[in-house]
């Protein structure tokens, strides 16, 4: 009797074991590229959330800054700098950092409530700030 439930628990062991070899791998979330501004560890969570603001503020889609890739052009590279909105929008980020480390840091460290600056405050959902 003790050898029947030895083999049914080899058999058990040896079939968790198989398949556990067709289990899907988890692979860590590719990290992005040519990150200049953003912090090169920024989760892609936090990178798109910062990407659908910037499609709110402009009025744009990722066309806009981003390039097709060259050999798919139906898809975006996300890396590539070949497009000059994409540094113009560097700027404006440093900019906008700038004015906030300027202006309202010391209402920030103070724990006062208060809105800082970002693209949507003169863009409006425009692609041009109002003059």
């Amino acid at each position: 009797m003790n050898y029947k439930k030895t083999i049914v628990m080899g058999l058990l062991a040896c079939l968790v074991i198989s398949l556990s070899a067709f289990m899907p791998k988890t692979e860590p979330a590719p990290k992005a590229k040519n990150l200049k501004v953003l912090p090169k560890n920024i989760s892609k969570e936090e990178l798109d959330k910062v990407m659908d603001d910037f499609k709110l503020a402009l009025g744009v889609r990722c066309s806009h800054c981003h390039a097709p890739m060259k050999d798919n052009p139906r898809k975006m590279d996300f890396a590539s700098d070949e497009k000059p909105e994409k540094e113009i929008a560097r700027d404006m980020m440093r900019m906008t950092a700038k004015i906030n480390k300027k202006y309202f840091h010391k209402a920030l460290e103070e724990g006062k409530t208060i809105t800082q600056i970002a693209c949507i405050t003169c863009h409006n959902g425009k692609t041009e700030p109002a003059k």
